[in-house]
C-alpha cells in the first residue's frame, strides 16, 4: 500500500528531531483528537527491564477474562504495526494511514512531534476507535516526561531500575528512579520490583507525595520458584500454587509476580478477573524475540538482551540450559549501552562470536564492537550487516551447537526478517 509506506516514511523521518521529553505536544494532539485516552481504562508500565513481558501478561489476563484490550509497546521487531495491538492482533495498514491523517489535521504545536509522540497518539486514538475496555501502555523512555504519561491509569507498574539513557534520565539510580516513578499518580495504586535502597527510597517518596498505595515485590508479594520450573505466588489477597508461564528464563517469574500483583489490585477494584483466567493467560503468553527458540535444526535462540541486566539474564539461562553445548553468539549493540560489560556477560558462555551492527544510526560499528569482543573470546567473525552475520553463523554452526542472536531488539528484528526469507522460521 503506497499510502501506508509513505506514512511510515514520514513518521520514521521524525526521528531526525531526536528525543524530546515533555507532555505539551502530545497533550495538544490528544486534545485535538478529542482526548481519546479517556475513553477506556488503562494500566501504565515503566522500568528498565521486563516492561513488555509484564504488559503482555496483563493484556493476556484481561483478554482471557473477556475484556477487549489494547496493547502499546516498543520497539517493533519486523512491522511497525506490532507496536499497536487489539486483542493480540496488530492493527491494519489502513488503520495506520487513517489515524496518521487524523493526527496531521490536528497537529498545531510549536514543533514537529517526535516519532514516539506521534506513535503514542496513534495508539491512543486507535484504542478509542476500537472501543477497547482496557489499554496496557508501556512507556518509551523514563516516565515522568514520557509521552505516555498523559494517562490516569487504574494501576501503575514500575518493574525494576538499572542505569540507562543517562544523558536523558540522569546518571544515578536515584535520578533514573525519579523519572520512572513519575508515572505514579495521585490516589492510584502502584506495584514495583525495584530492589536497590536508593530506588526504594525514591519510589516510596513519590508514592507518599501522591498518596498512592505502594506494593513492593518482596515485602508485599512474591513468587517462589519450584524445582519443576513452575512457581507459587504469594500475593496481596491470594495464594496461587503451581503456576507456569510460557516465557522462558528465571527472570520471567519476577515479571509474573508484578503482573499478578497488578491483577490483584484490579480485582480489588471489581474487575472480573479470576484465577482460571490468570492460569490460562500465563501459560499462553507470547512475547516474541525474548528468549524465543525459532528453529530447532540448527537450534536458534533470539533474545533482545539490550542492556546489562538483560544480558546477564540471558547468560545465566544459556549456562543453565546448555551446559554441554557450544554456543555461537551473534551480537550487535547500540552506542548508548554498556557494550563492554554486556559482551563480558554474553561471551562468557560462548565459544565463538559473530559481531555485527543493525541498520540504525545509534548502532556501534561492527569493527569497533569486535575489538571489544576480542577481550572475551578468541574466535571472532566481524560481519557488518545482520543478514550476513546470520548467514555466517549458519555457515559455521555444527550439529551439537546453538546459535544465540542478541544484544539489541534491532538486531533481533533484522535477524527475524533474514530467517523468514531463508524459511528457517514461520
Amino acid at each position: 500500500m503506497e499510502a501506508y509506506d509513505q506514512c511510515l516514511k514520514t513518521m520514521f523521518g521524525l526521528r531526525r528531531f531526536g528525543i524530546k521529553l515533555g507532555l505539551d505536544i502530545i497533550t495538544q494532539i490528544l486534545t485535538g483528537l478529542g482526548e481519546p485516552h479517556k475513553a477506556y481504562r488503562t494500566i501504565h508500565i515503566a522500568g528498565t527491564n521486563g516492561k513488555g513481558s509484564v504488559a503482555s501478561m496483563l493484556a493476556g489476563i484481561l483478554q482471557t477474562a473477556g475484556y477487549s484490550v489494547g496493547l502499546y509497546t516498543s520497539p517493533h521487531l519486523i512491522h511497525f504495526n506490532e507496536r499497536i495491538r487489539i486483542d493480540g492482533r496488530p492493527v491494519t495498514d489502513a488503520e495506520i494511514v487513517e489515524t496518521y491523517r487524523a493526527i496531521r489535521k490536528v497537529q498545531e504545536g510549536d514543533r514537529e512531534p517526535t516519532f514516539f509522540e506521534f506513535t503514542t497518539a496513534m495508539a491512543l486514538q486507535l484504542f478509542k476507535e476500537h472501543k477497547v475496555d482496557w489499554a496496557v501502555i508501556e512507556t518509551g523512555m523514563g516516565g515522568r516526561l514520557d509521552a505516555t504519561n498523559v494517562l490516569n491509569p487504574e494501576v501503575s507498574v514500575i518493574t525494576n531500575i538499572s542505569l540507562e539513557h543517562k544523558s536523558y534520565l540522569g546518571d544515578t539510580i536515584a535520578a533514573i528512579t525519579h523519572e520512572k516513578a513519575g508515572i505514579i499518580k495521585p490516589d492510584t495504586p502502584a506495584v514495583t520490583g525495584v530492589q536497590q535502597a536508593a530506588a526504594i527510597e525514591v519510589v516510596n517518596a513519590r508514592a507518599k507525595e501522591a498518596n498512592a498505595p505502594l506494593y513492593r515485590m518482596g515485602p508485599d508479594f512474591n513468587c517462589r520458584r519450584l524445582p519443576s520450573g513452575r512457581f507459587d505466588y504469594e500475593g496481596l489477597d491470594h495464594q496461587w500454587k503451581d503456576l507456569s508461564t510460557n516465557l522462558l528464563g528465571r527472570h520471567q517469574v519476577d515479571n509474573a509476580s508484578l503482573a499478578l500483583a497488578a491483577a490483584e489490585l484490579l480485582m480489588q477494584q471489581g474487575v472480573a478477573v479470576e484465577e482460571a483466567h490468570i492460569r490460562t493467560a500465563l501459560s499462553q503468553v507470547y512475547w516474541p524475540g525474548r528468549l524465543e527458540t525459532v528453529c530447532e535444526e540448527p537450534r536458534i535462540i533470539l533474545d533482545g538482551a539490550h542492556n546489562l541486566k538483560a544480558a546477564e539474564n540471558l547468560s545465566r539461562y544459556l549456562e543453565e540450559t546448555y551446559p554441554d553445548k557450544k554456543i555461537i553468539v551473534v551480537a550487535g549493540i547500540l552506542d548508548d549501552k554498556p557494550a563492554e560489560e554486556m559482551l563480558a556477560a554474553l561471551l562468557a558462555v560462548c565459544h565463538r562470536a559473530v559481531i555485527t551492527s543493525p541498520t540504525i544510526n545509534r548502532a556501534i560499528p561492527s569493527d569497533v564492537l569486535a575489538r571489544t569482543a576480542r577481550k572475551f573470546v578468541d574466535t571472532i567473525d566481524e560481519v557488518p550487516t545482520v543478514d550476513r552475520a546470520v548467514a555466517r553463523a549458519l555457515q559455521i554452526v555444527e550439529s551439537d551447537q546453538v546459535i544465540c542472536i542478541a544484544g539489541s531488539l534491532y538486531v533481533v528484528g533484522e535477524a527475524m526478517q533474514t530467517l523468514l526469507k531463508m524459511g528457517l522460521m514461520k
